[in-house]
Order: structure tokens, then sequence, then C-alpha cells
């Protein structure tokens, strides 16, 4: 018997407990008798690696970027702390020391 992917991740390792199917990856728990269509359409935002980025997370910068406008320039390795997650082409809202609030793309960051 296979059990369903996750619905919020996608994730093929899903695991019973009890009357719940929880997924190891996001930390999402789901009834086994709520209908698969009923799952709630909820962004999962993603770094580098793949690992799941939640409001709060310390990333690291894994690619000079060039900010638009100024010949600063966020350097790699720059550590960036409690990051807020938004909608748009620039997914990351966040503050970063000496340079000051900007957005970042989740595809130059990974988890710290």
């Amino acid at each position: 018997m296979s059990l369903p992917k996750c619905p919020l991740c996608n994730s093929e390792y899903t695991y019973e407990d009890g009357e719940m199917y929880v997924c190891p990856e996001c930390a999402h728990e789901w009834s086994k008798n709520a209908p698969a269509a009923a799952a709630e359409e909820v962004k999962v935002w993603r770094d580098a690696n793949g690992n799941v980025l939640q409001d709060g997370d310390s990333v690291t910068v894994i690619k000079d970027l060039k900010i638009k406008g100024s010949s600063a320039v966020v350097k790699v390795g720059t550590k960036v702390k409690n990051i807020r997650l938004i909608d748009g082409d620039h997914d990351i809202d966040c503050k970063i020391d000496g340079i000051g609030a900007m957005q970042l793309k989740s595809e130059f960051v990974k988890k710290a």
C-alpha cells in the first residue's frame, strides 16, 4: 500500500501517525479521511538546495549579488537573519547589516 504525497510540498516521504498522515519535510499533517482535493493551496518557499524556508529563518547568500542602482554588492557568505517570506519575483524580504532593507530571490540563498 502506498501512502499519498504531501499536498503542500509534494514530498513522497509521508508516514502514518494514528488517524493522520504526516510530512517529515514540511511538518504538514492531514486526516486520512480528508479528500485529496480539499487540501489547501499553500505556497512553499525553498532555498537553492531544496530546503523549506519559513518566516524568521536565517539564510546565507550563495552568490555575489549586485544591488541595482548602487555600486554596493552583497557578498557570498553574507548571513541574513529573520527573513520574511512574501509573494512575488523576489520572495524574501529582509534587512542586511551594512546595506539595509531589501528583497532577495530564494534561489540565491541557502538555509543557515
